[in-house]
């Protein structure tokens, strides 16, 4: 059965599941033809890596590579092997000698009403060079690690393309956390500056992120300055000489840095998250293979073009954030937007009014972030034009087709088409995602990307039938992969690439693929909670909870929220001596709070007698999940009571 609307999409009925077509004229001006987006898959399967030399082949390398791909050691794979390079060098360098050189690189909204700037690709080269020759001053060298603690400003991303121009080792750590959480980071990266702000805006308060870091300082010993930006301009104690201010390490600054050429596999950054055990992972991403496949990515999936505004909602402290808000958007050449506040502030239609506000043409954002905005109806979205908008897209999370039929009917008014796609920290790029001229299913990321090789499997590594579920793996290397976990490279070996037999990279959700080869992401298969977008360990946050001396054990697991997508819940058994009390659960959610930072919502904590254990004492956390759910718990034999 097929319904045709004027001016719309066709859709088509397939088991009570509806299929998007692309508009014509999506076709006609997407970067990728449907017949070359066929015949790059068919390259990406007959011969994957000559099918990313020909992606590299379109940036601009120092010293070209004498082999694309090192497979001689699993699973530390080389990419470009003895290329020299710098992404900064794609990201500005090139385009100072172009037409892009007085177009606007980056639109930058404050959360203030009424503020924002504009910075064009010559003005960001200065100021980028500027802050490049301010480390050089405090000494940092390449490979040097440098903490970030900031959300979307505009020296944030001045900060990231300095430190990468120089060769030193970017770290962000999201604005949301707490001390504790900066300080463990900090000192796993041995960091030897962190830039931080007086404060930042967000939901119409000013946070004091300094404070913050005052308290991570106690016990940072390897961090030598602290340079802060000004943007709050509320008093605070700047009486440590270790702590600079941005403006005057900028003051004296020449505008002109050579970019340091550097191997392909490089450092470019660290970037933290959470997995199965207390200590948060330092997924490690390098200049030659990261820049290759994030440019290939945005360009054939975002279609960017180089009229066009692009805005990803993502803050600099997700990885989203990294890939296509600040590298790839700039290795591109296009215009992006970064917005420092809270997507509701002052008003829940706030992003469509940047929208109309800055013409944006391709949106980017969470399921999270949709599924809020959602909550207020059809009728504030109607308030606005959104007429600009031609492209829309997913990130974090899964989203299920009743909110992606909304965002496709509200927001993109039937035209346009929704790019939900799926990757992780650890892929730094698009992993699984449709293109513009795709078939489009509401609630499915479609094919893999062309040149990246996934699959359905077993705990065995053997293949699932079509339907069903299973784990989802990735079968070869890809450019932009993660080369290691900072420090441990014994767990990145383990927790990644010997989970499943056959060497496979392991990547921790659940999934399945239909008849037509589309994957289905059904959520995360270990003991990481997915709130909002962000991850966060369940380990890390019962760990928080056993610090407390009233807990003898505790055990957290995630819960569906319509909005977040998940939040915790938390079981605890008291020890003897402690009654369960309003008190006590309010002091919980406080330790959690001040250890992990606001991003851990927790929806419930339970007192209870005791926990279900295995007969060797291990806590089987799935069976408290399938309670709370009202579902299978599955085999039980290994149930102690």
């Amino acid at each position: 059965m097929v319904r045709k609307k004027e001016n719309t999409a066709t859709e088509v009925l397939v088991e009570e599941q509806r299929v998007f077509r692309p508009l014509p004229e999506t076709v006609v001006e997407a970067n990728i033809t449907p017949s070359e987006y066929r015949k790059a898959i068919k390259e990406g399967e007959r011969n994957f890596v000559e099918f990313w030399e020909k992606a590299a082949e379109e940036l601009e390398w120092f010293e070209k590579w004498d082999k694309v791909l090192d497979d001689s050691n699993p699973p530390f794979y080389r990419w470009f092997v003895g290329a020299k390079c710098n992404i900064v060098y794609n990201a500005l360098d090139r385009h100072i000698k172009t037409f892009r050189k007085n177009k606007i690189a980056i639109i930058w909204r404050g959360e203030p009403v009424g503020e924002y700037r504009k910075l064009t690709y010559y003005e960001l080269y200065r100021q980028v060079n500027k802050f490049s020759n301010a480390l050089k001053s405090l000494e940092i060298k390449k490979g040097d690690r440098i903490a970030i603690y900031m959300p979307n400003l505009l020296q944030t991303a001045i900060a990231m393309l300095a430190c990468a121009k120089i060769g030193a080792v970017h770290m962000i750590v999201h604005s949301g956390f707490s001390a504790h959480a900066l300080r463990e980071r900090v000192n796993d990266a041995k960091a030897r500056v962190i830039i931080t702000a007086d404060g930042v805006y967000r939901n119409g308060k000013i946070i004091n992120l300094k404070e913050v870091v005052d308290e991570a300082m106690i016990e940072c010993p390897t961090v030598e300055h602290v340079i802060v930006v000004k943007r709050s301009g509320q008093p605070i104690d700047m009486s440590d000489g270790r702590y600079l201010w941005w403006d005057d390490l900028m003051e004296g600054a020449s505008d002109e840095c050579e970019t340091e050429i550097l191997d392909a596999e490089h450092p470019l950054y660290i970037l933290y998250t959470s997995g199965t055990t207390g200590k948060p992972k330092g997924v490690l991403h390098v200049h030659g293979g990261y820049m290759v496949g994030i440019f290939r990515t945005l360009k054939w999936v975002f279609d960017i073009k180089e009229t066009d505004i692009y805005w990803c909602t993502a803050d600099v402290g997700w990885v989203t954030g990294h890939s296509y808000t600040i590298y790839a958007p700039l290795i591109c050449g296009g215009t992006t937007v970064m917005y420092e506040g809270h997507p509701l502030w002052p008003k829940p239609d706030r992003m469509w009014q940047i929208v109309d506000e800055f013409g944006v043409n391709i949106l980017y954002t969470s399921p999270t972030t949709i599924r809020m905005l959602r909550r207020f109806g059809s009728e504030l979205p109607r308030r606005h034009s959104l007429k600009t908008l031609r492209l829309l897209g997913t990130v974090g999370e899964p989203i299920n087709s009743e909110v992606w039929i909304w965002y496709y009917e509200n927001i993109g008014k039937e035209r346009c088409p929704i790019m939900d796609t799926w990757w992780q920290t650890e892929t730094g790029m698009l992993m699984i995602t449709p293109v513009p001229v795709s078939l489009l299913k509401p609630g499915s990321t479609s094919r893999p990307f062309p040149g990246i090789h996934v699959d359905v499997v077993d705990r065995n590594g053997n293949p699932v039938p079509v339907g069903k579920s299973g784990f989802l793996v990735i079968k070869k290397p890809w450019p932009a992969m993660f080369r290691t976990l900072w420090g441990n490279p014994k767990r990145y070996k383990e927790e990644y690439f010997e989970v499943i037999p056959g060497g496979v990279y392991t990547t921790g959700d659940l999934a399945r693929r239909d008849e037509d080869g589309y994957f289905w992401i059904q959520g995360r298969a270990d003991d990481v909670l997915n709130i909002a977008g962000y991850r966060v360990g369940t380990v890390e946050v019962e760990n928080v909870v056993l610090s407390h001396p009233a807990i003898a054990e505790a055990a957290c697991i995630g819960v569906p929220d319509p909005i977040k997508g998940e939040t915790a819940k938390i079981f605890v058994v008291l020890k003897n001596g402690y009654l369960p009390s309003d008190e006590l659960d309010r002091e919980l959610r406080q330790l959690i709070m001040k250890r992990l930072g606001p991003v851990v919502i927790i929806k419930a904590v339970e007192f209870v007698e005791n926990l279900p254990k295995t007969k060797s004492g291990k806590i089987m956390k799935r069976v408290l999940k399938a309670s709370e759910l009202g579902i299978d718990p599955g085999d039980l034999t290994t149930l102690a009571d």
